[in-house]
């Protein structure tokens, strides 16, 4: 068989990640010679494709067989077979371990006085629960006091808010399904940013939605295509983040917003807007759903700006009528949020531990965005002040494989353009996010070496001999 073509991974319905599933199907198939040592796997994009999955989790999946020892990346082939079956490094060893900067996670405050207090309040609630609270499904939007909690989160953002357009979702990507599958159809256009977030294609890719993408500059979203692509695709909504967009970090300023408010309210296109990072910035514009509450649906996840464990998003509908019908949505595609995550999000929320836990989160962002302007060469990178991953476009001798790849040598996982971009070609750039870092002191290390690799071109770089 010609595994380049022809192979793909036989993946069983199992309580662990997809990536990881992947990684185990490829040892099976190893230890089973239907992989022959010497055999190159797939390119990335292309078993994407052939499973129904978005780049990022296939990504992560052949990362992790590397790192089992049981596949070997060369830079500008592809990947291929270990000759010889390496040993799998053990668990919590420095000396082998990767360094994953392929997940967006935000990074662990400084003070550990935040994470206590967390705790704290995760202890002091549990008795709160009683026995049918604890075995009980929950309401479709949300209990009560977690919808109040909610409208509480979101007041410097969204004030006035009333709690019966807001709906509790189970994380953002819930939010997401219960939307898409409400707003289009099989066969239907959304468009979104040329960049996007990597969850919209996988989403779109698994309903039968066509993404058609938004040109952008170092500002974000272009009124101007969004027009254009208004008038050529008829879409049935707009998917954007205006605030510190991933990867790019551009943040969209109010004049741009209300220029896109104003086109989709004249096409009649409904606008999603992902505001995941929206609380992290003191200074943000309005959202677009302050802007045009009449044509927006906000979502507000939790996941960036708190604890992505939480799996909480708070889904703000034009009007109650729509609530009604999303929740409709979220009954049909995830049930419900979890009660339990749900309480807890509301306890931190209403303890004044969440607000804490987000000052915590943007300080340690600022502080890893100055060592980045001190490392890196002036110029090289988009970043703002309270993100916490960088948008490296590459000197032109260097292509996003070989980077990642030089990179993957040195132990270090970052995201490809390829991840984001909805045009078939990406461009010739890498996403990098400093938040799974562990300290300030590794987030130098990494950026130190990130540097030094800018500074020599690829040739003086290379992985095999």
């Amino acid at each position: 068989m010609d595994t380049e073509r022809g192979w793909a991974p036989k993946l069983e319905k199992v309580g662990k990640p997809v990536y990881q599933a992947i990684a185990d199907a490829i040892a099976a198939d190893i230890r089973d010679g239907a992989l022959p040592h010497g055999a190159k796997l797939p390119p990335l994009r292309v078993l994407a494709e052939r499973l129904g999955l978005d780049f990022t989790t296939v990504s992560r999946a052949y990362n992790e067989a590397q790192r089992r020892g049981l596949v070997v990346g060369k830079v500008g082939q592809g990947t291929f077979v270990q000759a010889r079956p390496a040993s799998r490094p053990s668990v919590g060893a420095p000396a082998s371990a990767f360094i994953d900067m392929t997940m967006n996670t935000p990074p662990l405050p400084a003070d550990p006085r935040l994470l206590e207090g967390m705790r704290r309040d995760m202890s002091d609630l549990a008795p709160s629960f009683t026995d049918r609270r604890l075995l009980g499904y929950g309401d479709n939007a949300g209990a009560e006091e977690d919808r109040a909690a909610g409208v509480t989160w979101l007041a410097s953002r969204l004030p006035g808010l009333s709690p019966d357009r807001l709906i509790v979702c189970p994380g953002a990507q819930g939010a997401l399904l219960a939307l898409v599958t409400s707003l289009a159809q099989p066969g239907d256009t959304i468009l979104a940013e040329e960049l996007t977030y990597p969850g919209m294609k996988s989403l779109a890719a698994h309903l039968g939605i066509r993404l058609a993408g938004v040109a952008m500059d170092a500002s974000g979203l272009l009124p101007d295509s969004f027009r254009a692509a208004c008038e050529r695709h008829a879409p049935k909504a707009l998917y954007c983040t205006p605030t510190l967009h991933n990867p790019t970090t551009a943040t969209l300023t109010a004049e741009r917003r209300a220029e896109i408010v104003d086109i989709a309210r004249r096409h009649g296109v409904a606008v999603i807007e992902d505001d995941a990072y929206g609380m992290l910035p003191e200074d943000a514009p309005p959202p677009l759903a302050a802007m045009g509450p009449d044509v927006v649906y906000h979502i507000a996840g939790l996941a960036k700006c708190l604890s992505p464990a939480l799996r909480i998003a708070f889904l703000v509908a034009p009007d109650r009528r729509q609530a009604a019908r999303l929740t409709g949505a979220v009954r049909a595609t995830t049930l419900a949020a979890s009660p339990l995550a749900a309480a807890m999000a509301t306890r931190w929320i209403t303890s004044g531990t969440a607000g804490k836990v987000l000052e915590g989160i943007r300080a340690e962002a600022r502080r890893r965005q100055l060592a980045a302007a001190e490392i890196l060469p002036p110029g090289s990178f988009a970043g703002a002040p309270e993100a916490f991953h960088l948008w490296l476009p590459l000197p032109e001798d260097w292509g996003r494989a070989d980077f990642t790849g030089q990179l993957r040598a040195r132990r270090l996982l970052v995201a490809a353009s390829d991840a984001f971009s909805v045009a078939p070609t990406a461009p010739e750039a890498v996403r990098l996010c400093l938040g799974a870092l562990s300290d300030e002191a590794e987030t130098r290390s990494v950026l130190a070496q990130v540097a030094d690799l800018l500074d020599q071109p690829p040739a003086m770089a290379p992985s095999v001999v």
